[in-house]
């Protein structure tokens, strides 16, 4: 039996070692499978564009202007960094829980009984209560502090990732609507020349007048697109000044043709580079969150130490002293250990149990998505690269045919029909050709803000 202490206090000794441990990444989770066969092809361990800043990647100096202003004004973001503040109040509270408290209490009453002399009674004490860490439960506490700090800023940084490739994208498509306003325009110009020439053939017999209210229909379905192209030019304005956090002014930019994308276009490591993702790091750290949560959960089960202590000034100790009062001294030390409440913290530590389960699985499925979305993105850049060198062949190829439709129809060797179709056919290669370029530059916007959005910095594989 004199044996047992000693057994009782190894056992606790084994059983609370891994109260001290730190959160380690968990073995078995994806790495070089995140990616693709094709997209291995294009792995560079030494540069990525997911860490490339963004006033590299985005010239344009109007865009740089706007990007710029939204970081400094946007209120999402302003919001995410007043998170992230909260998180260091929040972890620097925890690190004061190391700390005695100290607690400056005064007190005093008077008392008298039927009108006679009154009994002053007075007391001037400052307590102390320090509890003592024996089994991690302030650690952890502040552990799970640290890694939700770490959880905000990523949330800051994905805000800011978010808002960069917003407002790139919106700014690509108002280039874009400017691109089709300026062809429509161009169209509707060629379409009122027509509709004049054919008004005079129609005078001296040359065409039919079904012929000539054809051409005035497609002119005015012209216009209604046009009208409708001018409103989206200023819904996209709108909404780019809202991501400013400005009412609406005018957008000033340059254009879709001077735009430029990197030649080379190369990913990091796979879990290397998408560790830093913002995402990716907010669902790491809740993975961490909850590890530090189901050890604080496993030192409930352990004694609790508190020392606690006071010394003051008062009178209140007998009829020894009466005025001036005399000091008084108090210690207290307090040992707590659960026995009655078994069911309660076994509970508690198998709900924690299970939440670290269900982060671990989002990390993995965070992790996969954030996979599928480079392959995709990366397809898509290639993809459109393609639809635009064979949408600018066709382009070239009707532009010809249009030519050579007008000279036939002036000299009556080919039917209004023809022409109007060749034309159409023409606009809307030209149109498909814009849309082709919005699609690539966004897809590298995409790409961009899927590596990391220029996240510099990488999660290491242990939170210190």
């Amino acid at each position: 039996m004199r044996y047992l202490p000693i057994i009782v206090l190894l056992s606790l000794g084994w059983s609370s070692c891994n109260i001290y441990r730190n959160y380690t990444r968990p073995d078995g989770v994806l790495s070089d499978s995140l990616y693709c066969g094709s997209t291995m092809d294009r792995v560079d361990t030494s540069s990525s564009l997911g860490t490339m800043p963004w006033q590299d990647l985005f010239t344009d100096k109007c865009l740089q202007a706007l990007i710029t202003e939204g970081l400094e004004s946007n209120t999402d973001l302003q919001i995410a960094f007043l998170r992230v503040d909260e998180a260091k109040a929040g972890l620097k509270a925890a690190k004061f829980a190391y700390f005695p408290s100290l607690t400056f209490s005064p007190n005093g009453s008077i008392t008298s009984v039927d009108g006679g002399k009154a009994n002053k009674i007075y007391e001037i004490p400052v307590s102390l209560s320090w509890e003592i860490d024996l089994f991690g439960k302030l650690r952890n506490a502040k552990k799970e502090s640290q890694v939700l700090l770490l959880q905000q800023t990523a949330y800051a940084q994905l805000v800011r990732s978010e808002l960069i490739a917003s407002i790139a994208n919106s700014y690509f498509s108002l280039l874009m609507l400017d691109s089709q306003i300026e062809i429509s325009n161009q169209t509707i110009e060629i379409w009122k020349e027509q509709v004049r020439t054919m008004e005079l053939q129609l005078k001296v017999g040359d065409v039919r007048e079904n012929a000539v209210s054809q051409a005035r229909a497609n002119l005015n379905e012209l216009l209604a697109v046009q009208n409708n192209l001018l409103l989206q030019q200023r819904e996209t304005e709108n909404s780019i000044c809202t991501l400013l956090g400005t009412t609406y002014r005018e957008i000033k930019r340059t254009s879709l043709e001077g735009q430029t994308i990197p030649e080379n276009i190369t990913v990091g490591l796979p879990l290397r580079l998408l560790s830093a993702r913002p995402d990716v790091v907010q669902a790491e750290m809740a993975l961490a969150a909850a590890y530090y949560s189901t050890n604080q959960s496993r030192s409930a089960f352990y004694p609790s130490l508190v020392l606690g202590g006071s010394a003051g000034w008062t009178n209140a100790l007998g009829q020894a002293v009466s005025n001036p009062g005399g000091w008084i001294l108090s210690a207290l030390g307090s040992l707590t250990q659960p026995i009655f409440q078994r069911g309660k913290l076994v509970s508690n530590l198998r709900i924690s149990k299970d939440e670290e389960q269900v982060a671990l699985l989002n990390y993995k499925q965070v992790l996969l998505d954030a996979g599928q979305e480079v392959n995709d993105a990366l397809y898509a850049i290639d993809s459109y690269g393609r639809n635009l060198s064979y949408h600018s062949a066709q382009c070239e190829a009707l532009q010809k045919t249009v030519k050579s439709n007008e000279v036939l129809f002036r000299t009556n060797n080919a039917t209004y029909l023809e022409l109007l179709s060749s034309r159409q056919d023409l606009l809307n290669s030209r149109l498909n050709l814009v849309a082709d370029r919005l699609n690539q530059l966004r897809s590298v916007v995409t790409l961009y803000k899927v590596l990391g959005g220029g996240v510099q910095s990488e999660v290491n594989n242990g939170v210190k």
